[in-house]
């Protein structure tokens, strides 16, 4: 594509053509409409959110990691997810990495020219040894964030796994990639504005990726999180409530166990479960790879 104009975020949306006029009812029900079409479009893209599942599970199973790489809002969005997965799921830091143009000073602040300086993506990523283990997703809405192709080309380079998540048909700037996520969310209420439906699109797919990885690697058991980190009274509460629905114990006893095992919930639930120690418990667990349904049926 020659001209970011062609691109379909940059495209005026007529439904949304005499907004400026309407009333903050109508504004907000046009917003709300709009959005209703984002979940069509992460649909479609499914079965290559599959296949980075699968580059992202091998890449973990295997010791490597996984990058998110984006500038501005899409940068951001990757530095939220994968900030998330530690006390989530008791994940170690540093297994989902969030990698954004300019720095951690655009997180808070917009770093103007950023993503056009594709030279800073090799530097950047550099520091983490980047291998042929891991797996890079470079988020570009447009696809024109030079930054983020650079950041592909260079796993690429480095023998990593790559997905390209846009929400263009025709990204501005295309390179080569293991998958290509695209989720045409379309014209913006507000045009060009991508931190709207573009943006809500790919949080909603790093959302699948993420929580589909961590349930493939054993970090819940049916729909429950069991193994969070009880770091704070919301945790160590919701740990206790999993605990007691588990095993039957009531919501005092449920604590004092969870406690008992160091704030493992899995490793709580095993010890009451198998009625083993807490040492017996970890080395159940070690021995299923983590995966309590192995352990406990």
């Amino acid at each position: 594509m020659k001209s970011r104009g062609e691109l379909n975020t940059e495209q005026q949306n007529p439904k949304s053509v005499q907004i400026d006029s309407m009333s903050t009812a109508n504004i907000l029900s046009i917003i709300n409409r709009e959005d209703h079409s984002i979940t069509k479009a992460v649909e479609a893209a499914i079965p290559d959110i599959e296949k980075t599942v699968e580059f992202a599970v091998n890449s973990i199973q295997k010791g490597g990691r996984v990058f998110y790489v984006g500038a501005g809002t899409s940068g951001r969005l990757g530095v939220l997810d994968a900030s998330e997965i530690p006390p989530t799921y008791s994940a170690p830091k540093g297994l989902f990495i969030g990698v954004i143009a300019g720095g951690n000073v655009a997180l808070r602040n917009s770093i103007e020219g950023a993503e056009d300086k594709p030279n800073n993506a090799k530097i950047d990523l550099d520091k983490y040894g980047l291998n042929d283990n891991d797996t890079l997703i470079g988020i570009s809405c447009s696809g024109a964030a030079a930054y983020v192709v650079a950041a592909l080309d260079h796993a690429r380079e480095n023998g990593a796994k790559t997905v390209y998540l846009v929400t263009n048909p025709n990204p501005f700037k295309m390179t080569e990639a293991d998958v290509v996520i695209n989720a045409d969310t379309g014209a913006e209420v507000v045009t060009g504005s991508t931190r709207m439906k573009a943006g809500t699109a790919t949080k909603l797919i790093l959302n699948m990726i993420s929580t589909t990885t961590m349930i493939k690697l054993g970090k819940v058991y049916g729909n429950l999180m069991v193994d969070l980190m009880a770091v704070n009274d919301k945790l160590v509460d919701r740990g206790t409530r999993i605990i007691s629905q588990m095993t039957g114990l009531d919501h005092e006893s449920a604590q004092k166990k969870l406690f008992k095992a160091e704030k493992s919930v899995k490793t709580a639930i095993v010890m009451e479960k198998l009625n083993c120690s807490l040492d017996e418990a970890r080395k159940k667990l070690d021995n299923a790879n983590g995966f309590l349904r192995k352990v406990i049926g």
